[in-house]
């Protein structure tokens, strides 16, 4: 007599099809998750540093909005007396335009582009001269390059634009705020406004609204504060 011969059935078939399904679906979910996580965290992190980057900049230049040099006073020889609106006011803010104007000093590794050259003793003189129609310095002066920066939020492109070229992209929002003074001989900030009184700047809060063109994130806000070191009126 022949052994019975011995196997999986049918309902063993089912349950052992059914939970390899169960694992298979459950190991999708979780891949799906993680790489979901990662894309999420990369484009943060690429926010981030977009914002950094920009927001570094703009920064720096309003440290050094208004340093026209040693003196107090700048004769102004330039085209037009373009000069004298820069020197009047350093740091302006449109908001409806939301343009953001910054007339500074350009750093030394600026390169040779700038608006103006002012040229002083630092003691007696200065003289504002336009890029290019400036005489040659006379012993003793040293020469400052000015720049005006631009920054301006084109919302139809969703672009941050920097004297009228792209800088960043995929920008929902740019908007600056003026930390104000009570009164013209008050140290401390008594209040944040867009509208403020040159002579009673501060600080300027600089806030940069982020989107992510896949969705893979949500928009993020990076705001930054930096003290006004020179006179803005």
């Amino acid at each position: 007599m022949k052994r019975a011969t011995r196997g999986f059935g049918l309902v063993e078939i089912m349950l052992a099809l059914l939970l390899g399904l169960v694992i298979s679906l459950a190991l999708a979910q979780i891949f799906i998750t993680s790489r979901s996580t990662f894309l999420s965290q990369a484009a943060s992190a690429s926010l981030q540093e977009d914002a950094r980057f920009v927001l570094a900049k703009m920064i720096q230049e309003v440290r050094l909005a208004g340093a026209f040099g040693c003196l107090a006073s700048v004769r102004d020889e330039s085209t037009g007396a373009a000069f004298s609106a820069a020197f009047r006011s350093p740091v302006q803010w449109d908001a409806p335009q939301s343009a953001l104007t910054l007339n500074t000093t350009a750093p030394a590794d600026s390169g040779s582009w700038h608006n103006w050259e002012i040229h002083t003793d630092c003691t007696s003189t200065a003289i504002a001269w336009t890029r290019g129609r400036a005489p040659k310095p006379a012993e003793g002066e040293h020469v400052l390059a000015i720049h005006q920066q631009v920054y301006r939020l084109n919302q139809g492109a969703g672009e941050l634009t920097l004297n009228g070229q792209p800088l960043i992209s995929n920008v929902g929002a740019f908007e600056v705020l003026f930390g104000v003074a009570s009164a013209a001989d008050a140290p401390g900030i008594a209040r944040y406004t867009a509208q403020p009184d040159p002579g009673l700047i501060r600080s300027v809060r600089l806030a940069l609204t982020l989107l992510d063109p896949a969705d893979r994130t949500r928009e993020q806000t990076f705001s930054v504060v930096a003290a006004i070191r020179n006179r803005t009126g």
